[in-house]
């Protein structure tokens, strides 16, 4: 979870000439897969994807990760750019210390990612939906792990056991300082 707060803060409504004044709020942020699926079902688009939001797109997302009740809509539009830093900084946070290796030969996957494909993958993987409530790029790495663990090993040519043990034996003679 991020907290952020929201620096008071005074707006002018243009519909009736009129100024009105925020004050300072502060903000529990989950970036998880429910705000994706939030976010998703009002956007009509897949929220992970390469094309850049709009600034619309992303005070919506903030939005949709609000978990403080009875927020101001207007508020949002308050946010300072560092802060929204700051929340880009949150959502790119891997969130944990497990890493996949990546292989050689290892194709990327064109594939488009929506909520309901990660759901689809928790129900697959029999992950529980309270999981859904986690930071997603640790569900997203959850999900690597049971892909890796759930494939069949994969047989290693000869020629590269060969290479691999010939590596091994030629560390171990530097590091014991022996010829063989």
């Amino acid at each position: 979870m991020l907290q952020i707060t929201i620096p008071a803060f005074e707006e002018y409504d243009e519909e009736t000439n009129t100024f009105s004044y925020k004050k300072e709020t502060k903000l529990n942020l989950e970036h998880s897969l429910v705000s994706i699926s939030k976010w998703e079902s009002k956007w009509k688009k897949p929220f992970i994807s390469r094309e850049p939001k709009t600034v619309e797109e992303t005070i919506d997302y903030v939005r949709c990760m609000t978990i403080t009740k009875n927020i101001d809509p207007s508020l949002y539009y308050g946010i300072p750019a560092e802060i929204i830093e700051e929340i880009n900084k949150y959502i790119d946070d891997p969130m944990t210390a497990t890493w996949i290796s990546n292989q050689e030969g290892k194709k990327t996957s064109r594939e488009i990612i929506t909520s309901e494909l990660i759901y689809y993958w928790m129900v697959s993987y029999r992950i529980p939906m309270e999981c859904q409530k986690w930071h997603l790029n640790r569900l997203l790495m959850l999900i690597q792990v049971c892909d890796e663990k759930n494939k069949p090993p994969k047989k290693m040519s000869k020629q590269k056991i060969l290479s691999r043990n010939a590596a091994l034996n030629a560390a171990r003679k530097a590091r014991l300082h022996t010829k063989g």
